[in-house]
C-alpha cells in the first residue's frame, strides 16, 4: 500500500514539475500576437521586460498570492490609530505587499501608460499577471489605469502634475493607486438612480473644489490614493446627465486623512485579498475633472471601457492558467493504467479549454491593439462603432467562457479541484465570478447593446465590419470560420425585427443569444487572423482544427456527431504543446 501511495504521489510531484517557469516565454501565441500587432520597435525595446515578467508572475507572484489568499492573512479594517488617529486604513498581511511589487514594481503594469497610447502593452502585461488571479492588485491596476486616462484626457493641467508621476512611477513605495467608486445601494447598474451629492466650495489645482456627501455602496481598492467618482451636482438634469466626475485624493494637504469613513468591509465571494468596502462620504474634498455636465460620458469613455478591456484580459489570463493546469494534470495523473490524458473523453475536455483560451488571447489582444489606434485617431465612425459594439461584447462572452474553462480543469482534477491548497483553481473560479459581475453584468451589457442597435444603428457598420474580419484569404481556415459566418448572418436577419420591439426587454431577452454568438464570431475571427501568422505549417494545421472545434461548438446550431473523426480531431487539439 504504501508503494502505491509513493507513486501516486510522484505522479503529483511530476504534475508540479511540468507547471511553466516563465508564462511568457512558454506561450507560443501571445509572442506570435505582439509580433504581429504590436510595432517591431517597440516589441524589440520591451521583449526582455515581458520575458522578466513572465518569470515573476510564474515565480515571486503566484507564491505570494497563494499565501496571501490563506484565510487568516485576509485584509482588515483598522479605523483607528494606536493613539486614536483616524487613519481609516486596512491592515494587509506582508505577502500583499510582495504581490504588489510583483505587479507594480517588477511588472509595470501602470507605468506602462507613461508611453501612450499603452493599451496593448498594458494587457499583454496584465495578461500575465491575470494567471496569478486578481492577486490583491490586478482590480487595482484596472481602477488606476482609469484614473490616469481620466487624467490625462481631462484633467487639468494642475491635477495632472500634481498626481500624474505618483501614479505613472513604477517604484512601489512611491506609487499612487487609484479607485473608481459609482456604485450606490439603489444603483448599481443604474448610474442614472445615483444620489450622493456635490456641493461647489471654491476653486482650485485649476479647475472647481467640491465637497462631496453621501454613501457608495461597493467600494474596490478602498485605501486607493485617489478615488474618482461620480456625484449629483446641484441644479442639474435628473438621471446620467446630472452626474459630475470628481477626484478625491485620500489624504488632504496637511496629511490627515479626507473626510470620509469607511463603514465595512465586504465579505466577497472572490478577490478576497483587494479590499472592497462601504464608504461615507461626509463633506470630503474633491476636484472636477472635466466638465461638471459630463461626468458620466467621461467615465463611461475613460474609466468603464478601460475597466472592460481588463475584464476581458484577466479572464483570458484565467482560462489560459486553468487549462495549463488541467493539461499538465493529464499528462502526469494516472487512472486504470494508463495517463489520463489517453483518454478521449479527456481530449474533449482538453480541446474545449485549449481553443476557448486561444480565442480569448487573440481576441482581447485585438481588442486591445484597436484601442490604441483609436487612442491615436487612426479609426474612422464605423470602426469606432465596432470597437464599442465588440468591447461590451467580449467583456460578456469572456466571463462565460472562462467561467466554463475554470470548472472544467476543477472536474479535470477530480475531488482535489475542489481543494483550496491543492490548486489555484478554486481561487480562480471565485475571482472570475467577480469578474462576471465587475463593470457590467451578462444582462446589462446586452441590454446597452440593444440600445446602441436601436437608437444609433450601430449594427449597420457593426455587422459588415464584423463579415470583414472572417475573410482571411485562407480557404482552410475560412472553411473553419463557415459556422461563425452563418451565425452573423443569423444574427443580421433577426436584429432589424430586434430593435423594432417597443419592450426593451424583451428585446434584450431576443437578442441575447445573437450577442452571444456575435462575440463568438469575433473571437473566431481573431484567432483565425492569429493563426494565419504562424510560420510552422504542422502547428498552424493544428490550430485551424482548434478553429474548426470552437466554431462548431459555440457558433453552430447543431453539435458534431461523436465519430471517431471527431475524436481524432479532439485529440490532435489536446496534443497541442505551449
Amino acid at each position: 500500500m504504501a508503494e502505491q501511495h509513493e507513486r501516486a504521489r510522484q505522479d503529483l510531484r511530476d504534475w508540479q514539475a511540468l507547471q511553466p517557469s516563465n508564462f511568457y516565454t512558454s506561450n507560443r501565441q501571445l509572442r506570435r500576437l505582439l509580433a504581429r500587432l504590436m510595432p517591431p520597435a517597440k516589441l524589440a525595446a520591451h521583449q526582455a521586460h515581458f520575458e522578466h515578467f513572465g518569470a515573476v508572475v510564474a515565480g515571486p507572484l503566484d507564491a505570494a498570492a497563494r499565501v496571501n489568499n490563506h484565510r487568516q492573512n485576509l485584509p482588515r479594517l483598522e479605523r483607528w490609530s494606536s493613539i486614536g488617529e483616524r487613519i481609516e486604513s486596512v491592515e494587509h498581511h506582508p505577502s500583499f505587499a510582495e504581490c504588489g511589487k510583483a505587479i507594480y514594481q517588477e511588472g509595470r503594469l501602470v507605468a506602462c501608460y507613461a508611453e501612450a497610447p499603452a493599451n496593448l502593452h498594458a494587457q499583454a502585461l496584465f495578461y500575465l499577471s491575470g494567471h496569478a488571479g486578481e492577486a490583491g492588485h490586478n482590480c487595482p491596476v484596472a481602477c488606476t489605469a482609469g484614473v490616469v486616462k481620466t487624467l490625462q484626457g481631462e484633467g487639468s493641467a494642475q491635477l495632472q502634475e500634481k498626481w500624474l508621476p505618483g501614479l505613472l512611477t513604477p517604484a512601489w513605495p512611491e506609487r499612487l493607486d487609484g479607485a473608481q467608486f459609482l456604485t450606490e445601494l439603489q444603483g448599481g447598474s443604474d448610474v442614472g438612480a445615483n444620489a450622493v451629492e456635490a456641493q461647489p466650495d471654491g476653486e482650485g489645482q485649476g479647475t472647481t473644489r467640491w465637497r462631496i456627501f453621501g454613501e457608495k455602496w461597493f467600494c474596490s481598492n478602498a485605501t486607493a490614493e485617489l478615488m474618482l467618482l461620480t456625484a449629483r451636482v446641484p441644479g442639474a438634469a435628473g438621471g446620467t446627465d446630472g452626474l459630475g466626475l470628481f477626484l478625491v485624493p485620500r489624504r488632504l494637504e496637511d496629511g490627515s486623512i479626507n473626510h470620509f469613513q469607511l463603514r465595512r468591509l465586504k465579505d466577497k465571494l472572490g478577490t478576497w485579498s483587494m479590499a472592497s468596502a462601504e464608504i461615507d462620504f461626509n463633506g470630503a474634498e474633491g476636484w472636477a475633472v472635466g466638465a461638471v455636465n459630463a461626468g458620466f460620458r467621461n467615465i463611461m469613455h475613460y474609466v468603464i471601457n478601460t475597466s472592460r478591456l481588463y475584464n476581458s484580459m484577466g479572464c483570458a489570463g484565467i482560462a489560459r492558467r486553468a487549462h495549463l493546469i488541467a493539461d499538465t494534470y493529464a499528462r502526469a495523473r494516472r487512472a486504470f493504467g494508463q495517463p489520463i490524458f489517453e483518454y478521449p473523453m479527456v481530449h474533449e475536455m482538453l480541446a474545449d479549454s485549449r481553443a476557448t483560451s486561444n480565442v480569448l488571447l487573440a481576441a482581447c489582444l485585438t481588442l486591445a491593439s484597436e484601442t490604441d489606434r483609436a487612442e491615436a485617431g487612426e479609426l474612422d465612425d464605423q470602426a469606432l462603432a465596432f470597437l464599442r459594439v465588440v468591447t461590451n461584447l467580449c467583456k460578456m462572452r469572456s466571463c462565460q467562457h472562462s467561467h466554463r474553462v475554470v470548472l472544467t480543469g476543477i472536474e479535470m482534477l477530480g475531488g482535489n479541484g475542489a481543494i483550496e491548497d491543492f490548486s489555484v483553481l478554486p481561487r480562480l473560479l471565485r475571482d472570475n465570478v467577480v469578474y462576471e459581475n465587475w463593470e457590467g453584468t451578462h444582462n446589462t451589457l446586452v441590454a446597452q447593446t440593444v440600445r446602441d442597435f436601436a437608437r444609433l444603428q450601430l449594427h449597420q457598420g457593426f455587422l459588415p465590419a464584423l463579415r470583414a474580419r472572417l475573410e482571411i484569404g485562407d480557404p482552410l481556415i475560412e472553411a473553419a470560420l463557415g459556422p461563425a459566418a452563418a451565425a452573423v448572418d443569423r444574427a443580421a436577419a433577426a436584429i432589424p425585427e430586434i430593435t423594432m420591439l417597443d419592450d426593451p426587454g424583451l428585446a434584450g431577452l431576443a437578442l441575447k443569444p445573437h450577442a452571444e454568438a456575435l462575440a463568438d464570431a469575433f473571437f473566431a475571427a481573431a484567432y483565425a487572423q492569429d493563426i494565419a501568422a504562424e510560420s510552422d505549417s504542422g502547428r498552424r494545421t493544428a490550430e485551424t482544427e482548434a478553429l474548426a472545434f470552437y466554431c462548431a461548438r459555440y457558433c453552430a446550431t447543431q453539435q458534431p456527431a461523436r465519430d471517431s473523426a471527431y475524436a481524432e480531431r479532439v485529440r490532435c487539439i489536446a496534443e497541442i504543446n505551449s
